[in-house]
């Protein structure tokens, strides 16, 4: 009898924050090990919950989220997300432009299956959120890593960029703030990676899903804005991060830019979008109320809140740490630091971890699973309170004192 086996398409796609390292703590879970996991960026099992006006306004309309709704989203919702870019200065977004989904990790691969053709070529960030890499690969495109400058805090190399255009690139994905670095873009930097996405007639991808979620003197810039009318780009956000909604799955892509140029792209999303039947109805409900209402996350981002004070502690102590650098976040839920190969002489990264949690019950994800280059680095989620992160990052330090 045959072998029953994964499809092809499936070969060259990873999804590591959830992998073989997840795979192992379950092990050790079901042996009665208690496993910090630092590997999801998943607020509610740090105490993170959702603002009571989201849960009722949610619970309130279940009785009205029975069937199905519109393909694209409920009407309330959509006329939110697009009031909501209005507000930001992109005054020309429509009710038409808003797709919701179960998520933007749906989203990302709906339009991508709509976009991408056997051999297109899709410029990714390096480090990325791996979704991005895999969902290419599973339409049938190539993505192409250009790095982003650790020493320049994190900022992508825009002469890299350009020197991996080719005739076959046809997008290229942002991601700001970025997962895993924390960097936020400056207005300077969203409008350079504009500029070569216009010069080279690509579209942009752009992930804004911690659009809210940036510290001290950062700003979040919309990549749509700088793109104005000649770019078409697609915003990516939800509610998952800034109001702790994970599991509610609500998120959305708005697109902006020259829409007549990309009519049959937006049929086939449309298309796409149908198939589905619709996104998570009672989701959705919540997402009017959540952007209506009063802004929670702005107590978390700031000196004396969680958010804030995890993410600077986090930095502090992997830095005292001998060995071990990480630029401090400006942004998102995580620090991403580097092993100096001298001192730590890793060859595969995923071991790496792996014996870190079998030796000290932390699951952390090494950096190769971002689709980073080096084995040399590893990304640690910033959301357990101080004393639970004081504890997990000496456990850290202490099995890299046994390494050395």
């Amino acid at each position: 009898m045959r072998t029953i086996r994964q499809s092809h398409k499936l070969r060259d796609v990873r999804y590591d924050v959830r992998g073989p390292i997840l795979a192992e703590a379950q092990r050790l879970e079901a042996e009665g090990h208690r496993i910090l996991k630092l590997n999801i960026g998943n607020t509610a099992p740090f105490g993170f919950e959702a603002p009571e006006a989201i849960v009722a306004s949610m619970t309130h309309h279940l009785t009205d989220a029975q069937g199905y709704s519109d393909s694209r989203g409920i009407y309330p919702a959509r006329t939110a997300v697009a009031q909501y870019y209005q507000s930001r200065g992109l005054k020309d977004t429509a009710v038409e432009d808003v797709f919701i989904g179960n998520g933007v990790s749906e989203l990302i691969s709906m339009v991508l299956q709509a976009f991408v053709d056997e051999g297109n070529e899709i410029l990714v960030p390096a480090p990325d959120y791996p979704l991005w890499t895999g969902a290419v690969s599973l339409t049938g495109g190539t993505p192409v890593h250009y790095r982003c400058d650790e020493e320049n805090g994190w900022m992508p190399d825009l002469a890299d960029i350009e020197s991996k255009i080719t005739e076959n690139t046809h997008a290229m994905v942002i991601i700001n703030p970025n997962n895993p670095t924390g960097a936020v873009y400056s207005k300077e930097m969203v409008a350079s990676l504009v500029d070569i996405a216009r010069r080279h007639d690509l579209v942009i991808f752009t992930d804004e899903i911690y659009e809210k979620i940036v510290f001290d003197d950062a700003v979040h810039h919309h990549a749509a804005k700088a793109a104005g009318d000649d770019v078409l780009c697609l915003t990516f956000s939800g509610l998952s991060k800034a109001y702790r909604v994970c599991g509610y799955r609500a998120g959305w892509v708005m697109i902006s830019g020259p829409k007549e140029r990309a009519t049959e792209f937006i049929e086939g999303l449309t298309l796409l979008a149908n198939m589905r039947m619709c996104a998570n109805v009672p989701g959705q409900h919540a997402i009017q109320t959540a952007l209506g209402g009063y802004q929670s996350i702005d107590e978390l981002i700031v000196p004396g809140g969680r958010f804030y004070e995890q993410a600077m502690l986090a930095d502090k102590l992997l830095n005292e740490i001998p060995g071990v650098t990480s630029v401090r976040p400006r942004g998102a839920l995580y620090c991403f630091p580097r092993l100096d190969p001298e001192m730590y002489r890793i060859d595969d990264d995923e071991a790496f971890v792996i014996d870190l949690l079998r030796s000290k019950k932390i699951l952390v994800t090494h950096g190769t699973g971002f689709n980073w280059f080096e084995p040399d680095h590893f990304r640690l989620v910033t959301l357990p309170d101080v004393e639970v992160l004081e504890e997990a990052i000496g456990r850290i330090a202490e099995f890299l004192a046994q390494r050395r």
